[in-house]
Parts: C-alpha cells; sequence; structure tokens
C-alpha cells in the first residue's frame, strides 16, 4: 500500500488546485498504513517547524478510498471521512487542520478515479430575465436595504438562502424558463447577506448571531411588503428550517413549503474556525461546505457553490448557524405543522451529513403528513451543486402543492 499512497501524495504535490490551496501554509501532512511509518506531503518551503496533520487507515479502507469514483456517502469528502467514517483516524490540533481544511478535501477529491457528473438532462434556462433589485424593507430594528433577485410570473415562490449564502444560490431555479412560467420566484439577501449591507451592529463591533426571531421577522416583513400575499416556500438548511417555522407560525403567509435538507436537529456545525482571524475564511469556509457536496456534481457547479461562501461576510456563516445549529428544533415546530394543513415537502441528498436523510425521516415522520424523498448523487446544496439533477425534485413537490391549494 506504501506505494500507493506516495503516488496519491505525488498527484497531490503536482495539483495546481491544491497548490493554490496551500499558498502561505507551513504544514505536514502525514498519511500512513498499518501502523508503518507516514508518508509525508509537506507544505510550505525551507526549513523549520510545520504543524502536522496525520491520517492512519488499514489496507483496505485506502483500497476503497483509491478504487471507488462514486463513493458511499461517509466516503465521498475529508469532512464525511472525519465525521462518519470510523476506518480512518485523523491526528492533528483544529488550529492545524483548519487552516489546511481546503488543501484536504482536495486530496480525498484526488485519491479516488473522476466520476462522469450524474446524468440529467440539461433544461432551458435565460439568465437575462432574471432581475436584480433592492427592496426597502421594516423589520427588526428598523428598515434596510435588502437586495433580491426576481423572475417569472405567475403566483409567488420564494426561494430562503443558506446559512452563509445568499439567492444567488437559486440563480439556476430563476433563469429556468419553465420555472419562469409557472411562478414569480425571489431571492432575497438577509441582512449581511450578499448584496444586503453588513450585518446588525457590525460598525459598533457587535457580534453577530441570527436568532429565530430576528430571522422569522425579516422573513415576514419581506413577505408582507415585497411580495403581498402568500406564497411558496422554497428554502435549503437553515433556509429549510425557516420555511418550516414560518409554515408553523405563520399559515396565513405561506402555501406550502419545500425544505431541502431540514434537519430534525443539526447540533455540532457551529465552530468558532470559521470565524477565526487566524484561518483564512475563504478557503476555510468554502472547503467546510464543500464537504458536503455530492461527487458526482459538475465541478463547475461544486466550485460555484463554494464561491459564494469565498465571498461572505467574515462571522457570517458562524452567526447564521446559532440559528440553525442551536436554537431551531424539530421537536418543537412539528406539533404544529402535523395540525397544519400545509403542504410540506422534505428532500434530503444522499450524500448530506449535516442534514441527513436519516434525521430529515425523524421529522418527516413526526409532521405525519409531509412527503419525504431521498435525492441519489445530491448534497446539501442539490439546488447549487447540480440544478438539472435537482430540477425534477423540484418540479414534483411544486406540481403537488399548486393540485392541493389551488
Amino acid at each position: 500500500m506504501r506505494p500507493a499512497l506516495e503516488a496519491w501524495l505525488a498527484r497531490c504535490a503536482a495539483d495546481a488546485v491544491l497548490r493554490r490551496a496551500a499558498s502561505g501554509l507551513r504544514t505536514g501532512i502525514g498519511v500512513s498504513c498499518a501502523g508503518e511509518p507516514p508518508v509525508w506531503l509537506h507544505l510550505g518551503e525551507g526549513e523549520g517547524r510545520r504543524d502536522e496533520v496525520t491520517i492512519a487507515a488499514a489496507p483496505d479502507a485506502w483500497a476503497r478510498l483509491f478504487a471507488e469514483a462514486v463513493p458511499a456517502p461517509g466516503w465521498q469528502s475529508f469532512g464525511a471521512i472525519l465525521r462518519l467514517n470510523p476506518s480512518f483516524t485523523v491526528v492533528g490540533a483544529a488550529e492545524a487542520v483548519a487552516p489546511a481544511l481546503a488543501v484536504l478535501e482536495r486530496m480525498v477529491e484526488l485519491a479516488r478515479p473522476a466520476a462522469d457528473p450524474l446524468p440529467a438532462p440539461p433544461a432551458p434556462r435565460d439568465y437575462a430575465r432574471v432581475e436584480g433589485r433592492f427592496v426597502a424593507v421594516a423589520g427588526p430594528g428598523g428598515e434596510r436595504l435588502l437586495s433580491t433577485l426576481v423572475a417569472g410570473e405567475g403566483p409567488p415562490l420564494v426561494f430562503l438562502h443558506t446559512a452563509g449564502g445568499d439567492g444567488r444560490q437559486f440563480l439556476h431555479q430563476l433563469a429556468d424558463t419553465g420555472l419562469a412560467a409557472a411562478w414569480r420566484m425571489h431571492a432575497f439577501d438577509l441582512p449581511g447577506h450578499g448584496r444586503s449591507g453588513t450585518t446588525p451592529g457590525w460598525s459598533a463591533g457587535a457580534e453577530y448571531r441570527l436568532t429565530l426571531a430576528d430571522y422569522r421577522d425579516w422573513c415576514v416583513a419581506y413577505l408582507d411588503q415585497a411580495v403581498g400575499e402568500p406564497a411558496v416556500l422554497v428554502g435549503c438548511s437553515m433556509g429549510a428550517a425557516m420555511a418550516l417555522v414560518l409554515a408553523a407560525e405563520r399559515p396565513d403567509l405561506v402555501r406550502g413549503a419545500v425544505a431541502l435538507e431540514a434537519p430534525w436537529r443539526a447540533p455540532g456545525r457551529r465552530t468558532p474556525l470559521l470565524a477565526d482571524a487566524r484561518v483564512n475564511p475563504q478557503l476555510h469556509n468554502a472547503a467546510y461546505v464543500r464537504a458536503l457536496l455530492g461527487p458526482q456534481s459538475p465541478p463547475e457547479f461544486r466550485d460555484e457553490a463554494c464561491w459564494i461562501y469565498s465571498q461572505a461576510g467574515f462571522g457570517v456563516y458562524l452567526g447564521d448557524l446559532w440559528f440553525y445549529s442551536e436554537e431551531f428544533d424539530g421537536a418543537a415546530v412539528a406539533p404544529a405543522l402535523a395540525r397544519g394543513h400545509t403542504p410540506i415537502h422534505l428532500l434530503t441528498g444522499a450524500y448530506d451529513y449535516s442534514a441527513s436523510p436519516e434525521s430529515t425521516r425523524t421529522l418527516a415522520e413526526a409532521i405525519g403528513h409531509a412527503t419525504f424523498a431521498v435525492m441519489p448523487g445530491l448534497g446539501h446544496f442539490p439546488m447549487l451543486e447540480h440544478p438539472d439533477a435537482f430540477r425534477p425534485h423540484l418540479l414534483a413537490a411544486l406540481a403537488d402543492i399548486r393540485a392541493r391549494t389551488s
């Protein structure tokens, strides 16, 4: 197995994407098999102290990692291996792993053969018809100019972005000419996200934490003031959680909800390293979400999903996760949804470990009447990582909501 490990590290050392991610690092990454001395990939020039991260596994685990172009969940990324895969032992201080996270994710991508993208027919899209504008919305703490993308004609469909993301995550749905013929679509950026200015209190040095109450009230304000009538909500991750909160607490504003990657609970996603001055958030935070993407998603869409995270404001991702990882609780939301009649569709990617299929299934069972489906081959950002493979799942959910609420 040692020759295979050496060949892998040689590929890593020659990879331009990995070298870019390693800029400025002084880190040694060692890989070993069955107790043998590690083979090292040394990042950074010259002699002197390097941070160290080691990864060890038995021969059959390494062989599986190197052989499977389409890996099973738990084998698709460094993040998944670290959290889900007991076949590997990773040793290294968090302060060493975090700066090298983009490198470690790229190493796992380079370990396996390249996979063909998940097949899906391309949808017709017209990006020129997507309009960007600013809308003055009075919400918690006063009026703000919120950036929003709009497209299409028909009853309103409002997209809610993920923690640390913005409305661009739904650009490919907004440009979809089939969706635009049936729905008036909105994708707005919360304060502090995308083009909607800074986080509340930024100029005074205030810590940003997105609470359930503030998040809910901003969404209610947008629905009331910018949409003006009940809408279908399509949210992903924290946006999915909020779509369910709104369906439970403000069913007068919600015709139906499509919750993508909705958890029962999502503890442990908050880490202070998401907003640590010693760690480059443009690399680290993008790699933190890259681990959640399906390995058969086309490379250009995987990169687009990560690029949005590389552009987020400092502390925004960490602050958003206060709602998603600390406050949201399916047990608190499900009873009201179970008593109501709002159509609920829960869709979760097979590769998601932040809101795993098992977690979403628990939520669906607690609601009772919710429809639940696992999306094969997709991860935590289905609308962006592979818009065409995601499209049939979305169309089916929207068709059901329209049929039940017309």
